[in-house]
């Protein structure tokens, strides 16, 4: 039989009632004046057994099941000496130089100290650029060193109606030049420029090949510049060089007062994305460092046995990274740093890590982990920073503080979705 409550059990059950009431709303405050995790809803993404097959027999060397990842363990970027830190002074004045210097050393190499020149010429201005709602710049980094010299073609549109500074991304563009044609013939969703100036922003452009081909050869590029005094195990790879021009179009960036520098966000796709990480862990002058899709050598966890590993990197492109990197082929664990502590090194500024489900190559879990492992450094100043473990659901970005991740439907690319949840993320944390 079922019995009605008396009216102190009503009382009881009105009292409890207005408790839980009380706690949900104290909890929605807290999210939303904290700026803690944007709620990831549903089940961890899982790739579909049919992508996983597809690309399992395209790559059949390569792993791409999950029970077949090995167990691994990181090391410990805030207890490099088993003595765990617990303040930004100790970590900003020991770990984070540490950490930096064994990256130096055994991932992306040393810049050598030689001497350069380097000048400025604004070779072409459109101020009535996009029907007059842009002005477009063109501008020649010019650097000279030993008897050499080469140009970085820097590009850019910035938003006209606007009375402040603009902030800006700066892609690294690993692709053709008809992905940021100027001109705007070509329009491609790789560099959305209509998109990102209709919001505010501007957006740039350099080639990556003008810092530095993509082979094999040390003798051109930068590199044929500055490496006058030889090479050995940890002289600078090729991403080095791609990272190095960035920060030589963020020189001309604070000389432009149509530009606010303290609002500059790096971003490259691929292995541009390494490059972007690189970039933004040398450069603390970068407010923001966007990774797409960077996979092995950027933001993927090494000690992950899945996808693109260590290995397959010095097999088909060791030139990328420094020679001492060949060591940890097959050999991980033996690796001092991962690329959790990599994506650790840009705190406190904004990082965005973004993957595409079909894009197992890049491993988007080992990705997500990076970044989710690199959360402890964050802490350190902003404690409500929160990701739950498990890869967010699809095409649903999460965000805590200045750190932020998704996953979308689709292939190995940079699509006008992925900008949008760029740029949303920028409106956040600038």
């Amino acid at each position: 039989m079922v019995h009605a409550p008396d009216s102190r059990q009503l009382e009881s059950v009105i009292l409890n009632n207005n408790a839980v009431v009380s706690i949900i709303l104290l909890l929605f405050i807290t999210h939303v004046f904290t700026g803690s995790s944007t709620a990831q809803t549903g089940r961890s993404w899982e790739p579909s057994h049919e992508t996983v097959e597809r690309v399992s027999n395209k790559n059949p060397t390569a792993n791409f099941y999950e029970d077949k990842v090995l167990d691994f363990t990181l090391p410990d970027p805030l207890a490099l000496d088993g003595n765990p830190i617990k303040s930004v002074s100790t970590w900003e004045r020991v770990n984070r130089p540490e950490i930096l210097e064994l990256f130096i050393q055994y991932v992306y190499g040393r810049v050598p100290d030689t001497p350069y020149e380097m000048s400025f010429d604004l070779v072409y201005e459109d101020r009535e650029a996009m029907d007059g709602k842009a002005t477009l710049k063109q501008v020649d980094i010019q650097i000279a060193a030993e008897g050499q010299a080469l140009v970085i073609h820097l590009n850019f549109f910035i938003p006209n109606h606007t009375t402040h500074p603009a902030p800006l991304f700066l892609l690294i563009n690993n692709r053709g030049v008809e992905n940021t044609d100027v001109t705007r013939a070509v329009k491609s969703e790789f560099w959305p420029a209509e998109e990102a100036i209709a919001r505010g922003y501007g957006i740039a452009a350099f080639k990556n090949a003008d810092v530095d081909p993509d082979n094999r050869d040390f003798n051109n590029g930068v590199h044929g510049m500055l490496d006058g005094g030889g090479r050995d195990g940890e002289s600078w790879g090729t991403l080095a060089a791609w990272a190095w021009g960035a920060s030589r179009c963020m020189d001309y960036f604070e000389s432009d007062s149509d530009i606010d520098p303290k609002k500059i966000a790096v971003v490259g796709h691929s292995r541009g994305g390494k490059a972007a990480l690189w970039a933004g862990a040398t450069d603390p002058r970068f407010a923001m460092v966007v990774s797409n899709e960077s996979g092995a050598g950027g933001a993927k966890l090494a000690r992950r046995n899945y996808g693109e590993t260590v290995e397959a990197l010095n097999r088909a492109v060791p030139y990328w990274f420094c020679a001492n990197y060949k060591q940890f082929s097959n050999n991980e664990a033996a690796l001092p740093v991962d690329q959790h502590m990599l994506i650790g090194l840009i705190a406190p500024r904004a990082v965005y890590i973004a993957a595409a489900d079909e894009d197992l190559w890049a491993d988007p879990k080992g990705m997500y982990l990076a970044l989710y492992h690199a959360l402890p450094v964050y802490r350190l100043y902003f404690p409500d920073t929160f990701l739950s473990e498990g890869v967010p659901a699809l095409d649903s970005p999460v965000i805590s503080g200045k750190v932020g991740y998704h996953i979308r439907r689709g292939d190995h690319n940079m699509l006008l979705k992925d900008w949008n949840w760029f740029m949303d993320f920028a409106d956040r944390v600038y």
